[in-house]
């Protein structure tokens, strides 16, 4: 199937390069992190040569099953647009959301098209991802590239947020930038979970949360701020794709930025 153009929200376009907009490529040349996942490209990738040629010119057919080295050994997922080349490479190889052999217990906030979980999941055989993802076709996608994992993870079909209930979730086509009102132009109506009570649920079952990933395009402040001090010590590290002023977990968290994601790490003796 030939690729064809995708209509973003406004916000996703403006002016472009290879998907994305040129302040961010020019930018990107002073960016350690963006030489680490191209050095990491040619290790990983059982066809580097193929997955540059897609991540920098959004060119060839989809659905592409990328073929990724893990610790778990060759890992086929399945694409289904430009812009999850993007994401592969933003977490396999860039490490966005970099995770150890004994970061067992994982969740997942926004889990797209299982790329993420995936990720977490081949680091080792006794990794656990609780994972929250609202739109159907990302659903339908995840399960499959989960589809090795049998039942390592678990996966509610709802937003997270501030509260329980019901939102309006705005979603485009490729399933990347959409989000609880999100002016995308389509929308759908999809349960929400309370984000703090989730989190509370897991701590808990298991005594821990080793990382928790936050990437829900909009809601993400209002999901940290939302943590007491008294849940957040039991959650070793937290990767937030969002740019934070003052560090919200100060009593309980480190907070560097790497790029645009806010990595939280539990501060020693908590």
């Amino acid at each position: 199937m030939v690729t064809t153009p995708v209509d973003l929200p406004s916000y996703a376009v403006e002016v472009q390069l290879g998907g994305r907009d040129v302040g961010t490529v020019v930018s990107a040349i002073f960016e350690r992190r963006h030489y680490h996942a191209a050095f990491k490209m040619v290790r990983l990738y059982k066809q580097p040569a193929q997955m540059f040629r897609r991540y920098l010119t959004e060119s060839g057919d989809y659905p592409f099953t990328a073929q990724v080295k893990t610790p778990s050994g060759w890992l086929a997922l399945q694409l289904f647009t430009p812009h999850d080349v993007l994401t592969v490479n933003e977490i396999f190889c860039r490490e966005d959301y970099f995770a150890e052999r004994d970061d067992e217990i994982v969740v997942d906030f926004g889990s797209n098209i299982g790329i993420s979980a995936a990720y977490f999941l081949s680091r080792g055989p006794n990794v656990h991802t609780y994972l929250f993802e609202p739109l159907p076709a990302n659903v339908e996608r995840l399960q499959t590239n989960l589809a090795r994992f049998g039942d390592r993870y678990t996966l509610e079909q709802v937003a997270v947020g501030p509260a329980d209930g019901e939102v309006e979730f705005g979603w485009e086509e490729t399933g990347r930038y959409g989000g609880v009102g999100a002016a995308t132009g389509r929308t759908i109506v999809v349960a929400s979970r309370n984000s703090t009570n989730v989190l509370e649920e897991l701590v808990s079952r298991h005594g821990r949360i080793d990382v928790l990933k936050v990437d829900i395009e909009g809601l993400e402040d209002a999901v940290i701020a939302g943590i007491p001090p008294t849940l957040a010590r039991h959650i070793r590290k937290i990767y937030v794709e969002y740019v934070f002023g003052d560090n919200p977990l100060a009593d309980t968290h480190t907070l560097t930025h790497y790029g645009q994601i806010a990595q939280f790490v539990r501060l020693p003796g908590i």
